[in-house]
């Protein structure tokens, strides 16, 4: 979402007008899921992607169309299409996407969504009565919400959503509804600037986690070790976690290899909403490490959340191998998938 509201504060800059085009349904083995996104303007600018490149021409063209005052309309792509060959999806599924010019009030929550971190579901009518298709109400994680008297019966929908954590389809009376989610971007907290730490923080900003470095040898936390990271800090971690929150939308991993720096991080995780808690070290280190956080008030129930050995089994040895194998554990589970215990 951050690369498309960017693209599109410079394509405004220029006086473009916007469209965007949402995939609201897929069927089949889809490239993109719903809820994914695609920014258009004249002068075949497109921010990006509904299917990971084989339909975006046609898309591109709709949304220029929905610019010239062609109104929002929902587009079915597939094999069984008679342009399957021209603009089919040749992975063999089926998407619907909803085209339509960009609304300054939607930009509007978009960007407030994601400058303040509030989980935000938004609601648009893509069928039903003809005068009701492109209305919107949306609701924020937080219980505000607007438009919800206009379309009633909506509320349950975005709850449902918000809930869930991604988008849904819904069924409101006659009307057709599809509802958005729009999470704020998950962070990387890495405990220990190890050499592990250094390609785990950059893949995982490649990712879209905001990333955060805590060590307080300061010989290892230099910025020139970790020059995409959102934030790092020279400083212990009992201090330092102080001051950052720990939702579920955090990630955190202990690599230090210190007990000293790594148990008390891990005994803030463990009472945290952190979705994961990964810690590095062989199985007798990890065993006397749970006997210390047994010691220190920890259940079983809590010390069963640790990911220990960390990382999912790649067979890596080598400190990216090893970095890849924490993060691709740490997109599983935040996929819902249980990772490596």
């Amino acid at each position: 979402m951050r690369d498309l509201l960017n693209d599109i504060g410079d394509w405004q800059a220029l006086s473009l007008p916007v469209a965007v085009a949402t995939v609201i349904r897929t069927w089949g083995s889809a490239p993109r899921g719903a809820g994914a996104k695609m920014a258009v303007a004249e002068g075949n600018r497109i921010s990006g992607s509904v299917s990971g490149g084989c339909i975006e021409s046609a898309v591109y063209e709709a949304g220029l169309e929905a610019l010239g005052g062609g109104g929002p309309r929902t587009l079915h792509f597939g094999v069984a299409d008679e342009t399957a060959w021209e603009v089919g999806l040749a992975c063999g599924g089926e998407i619907e996407v909803y085209v339509e010019a960009l609304a300054p009030e939607t930009e509007s929550l978009w960007r407030e969504a994601a400058h303040t971190g509030r989980g935000l579901g938004m609601a648009i009518v893509v069928g039903g009565p003809f005068e009701h298709i492109g209305r919107r109400a949306h609701l924020w994680a937080d219980g505000k919400a607007d438009n919800l008297d206009a379309l009633p019966g909506l509320r349950s929908a975005l709850e449902a959503a918000l809930l869930r954590g991604g988008p849904i389809r819904a069924q409101v009376g006659p009307l057709d509804v599809f509802v958005d989610v729009i999470l704020p971007p998950p962070s990387l907290i890495c405990i220990g600037a190890a050499h592990i730490a250094i390609p785990l923080a950059d893949m995982a900003a490649t990712l879209g986690f905001r990333v955060t470095v805590i060590d307080p040898r300061s010989a290892f936390a230099t910025p020139a070790r970790f020059p995409r990271i959102g934030a790092l800090i020279n400083d212990w971690p009992t201090r330092a976690l102080a001051e950052i929150p720990l939702t579920q939308a955090t990630a955190f991993v202990a690599l230090s290899h210190d007990p000293k720096i790594d148990d008390p991080a891990l005994e803030i995780a463990l009472r945290s909403q952190s979705f994961y808690v990964g810690v590095l070290g062989s199985a007798r280190t990890h065993a006397n490490r749970l006997e210390r956080l047994r010691a220190a008030g920890f259940g079983e129930p809590d010390l069963a959340r640790l990911h220990a050995p960390i990382g999912l089994d790649l067979g890596a040895h080598a400190p990216e191998e090893i970095a890849l194998s924490i993060l691709a554990e740490i997109v599983a589970v935040r996929n819902g998938l249980p990772g490596r215990h």
